[in-house]
């Protein structure tokens, strides 16, 4: 697996597929961390099965050439891959979205020019797309680019195992916990939690709301917590590491996500829904066609309305016993389908049947028995202006 670096929310992943290949499983990370993720608590692992490009140079070259399968994702220099593809061997790219500030950019010609030299020109050589969100297939379609050959993907964070009893149980507080974790930027609209805050606050709701993070619109978010007389009912947390983020979401009963389409996929969603919590996400953040059933294990708005997250919010503030339900069935769906172990399995399965590894016991590979909205499933080409009914269709319309 090449990629740029090695975070806690790959790790996970990296270790099933040391188990899933006996060990033979090397990560080529192609850059240090990056400060900014440094200081938010993000740590350098270093395991055994972590090679450095740029200190083994010769090394991390052989092992992108020789080995059986190469995954690649998250680093934009297409050189490393250049004498592989030339041979003919089997690699597996996984991307999120071309277009996270919208589809027109595709009509570029420079932009057309880069797509069909990196993707399009390989649409029948043995390369597949693992699609690190939902709206990715219908981006990689536009510039017809590995048809046929498109898998549901994403992000595998730590998947932990609680007491599901005990831990909904923790979460019933005489007043409903709401949470908010991630950078204070424009495209996660760190803004509209507090929104939503002030017309519970207006509707005389009981509630309490924590934002976890910091960045530059941070001072906005201090200034409309003030402006909308919200400073008993909301606390600015401020940045936390990884484990402190888990630990509020433990406790917390609502998880609500605002980003937009520029939000990739948004790991923050699998951990809060392994935590337990009642889920009310965009639908065009990445992640959430893939993970949430609208009713069912969370809850989806659309993007653009806020009266619907306003609804929703009060819906789950309101109604203890539904915000339960969608947490305890959210906590099933990262246990028992989206998580690393789950994810590698259904890999080394897709590859046999795709004729990449050789069966274990030899002969023809038996056909990938793979779950149909599970990690390694065909991915569905479906354009951004019909999510919202595929949507339906996929367990009712938010």
């Amino acid at each position: 697996m090449v990629s740029n670096y090695l975070n806690h929310h790959q790790i996970p992943f990296c270790r099933a597929m040391c188990g899933e290949t006996e060990g033979d499983f090397r990560f080529i990370q192609t850059e240090p961390m990056e400060e900014e993720r440094l200081g938010m608590g993000w740590r350098e692992e270093a395991p055994p099965y972590r090679k450095l490009s740029y200190e083994e140079p010769r090394e991390c070259a052989r092992l992108i050439l020789e080995s059986d399968v190469v995954i690649f994702g998250g680093c934009e220099e297409e050189s490393y891959l250049a004498e592989r593809l030339k041979s003919r061997r089997p690699v597996m790219r996984y991307s999120e979205r071309l277009y996270k500030s919208g589809q027109w950019k595709a009509a570029t010609p420079r932009g057309l020019l880069r797509k069909y030299l990196d993707h399009t020109r390989y649409r029948k050589a043995p390369v597949c797309l693992l699609c690190a969100g939902a709206y990715v297939p219908s981006d990689f379609h536009i510039i017809r680019a590995y048809p046929g050959k498109m898998y549901r993907w994403g992000y595998f964070p730590e998947t932990r195992s609680y007491d599901i009893a005990a831990l909904m149980e923790q979460k019933e507080k005489a007043t409903p916990s709401l949470l908010w974790a991630g950078r204070f930027l424009d495209w996660k609209h760190p803004e509209l939690p507090l929104r939503a805050a002030r017309r519970l606050k207006e509707t005389g709701l009981d509630f309490h709301l924590d934002l976890l993070g910091g960045g530059a619109l941070e001072p906005m978010v201090r200034t409309l917590t003030a402006q909308y007389g919200l400073e008993r009912q909301v606390t600015l947390q401020g940045c936390k590491t990884p484990e402190e983020v888990r630990s509020f979401m433990e406790k917390a009963d609502v998880f609500l996500l605002t980003s937009d389409r520029r939000e990739g996929w948004g790991a923050v969603v699998n951990e809060a829904m392994n935590s337990g919590c009642a889920i009310a996400a965009n639908h065009m953040a990445g992640a959430v066609p893939f993970l949430i059933r609208h009713g069912e294990n969370g809850l989806i708005y659309q993007d653009g309305n806020e009266e619907q997250l306003f609804a929703l919010t009060g819906q789950l503030v309101r109604d203890a016993a539904f915000r339960k339900r969608l947490g305890t069935q959210a906590y099933r769906t990262i246990t028992e389908e989206w998580n690393a172990e789950t994810a590698a399995a259904n890999l080394m399965a897709l590859f046999r049947e795709l004729e990449w590894l050789e069966p274990p016991s030899g002969g023809k590979a038996a056909p990938a028995r793979i779950a149909e909205r599970a990690p390694g499933s065909p991915a569905p080409v479906v354009s951004e202006r019909r999510m919202l009914t595929f949507l339906a269709g996929e367990g009712g319309r938010p």
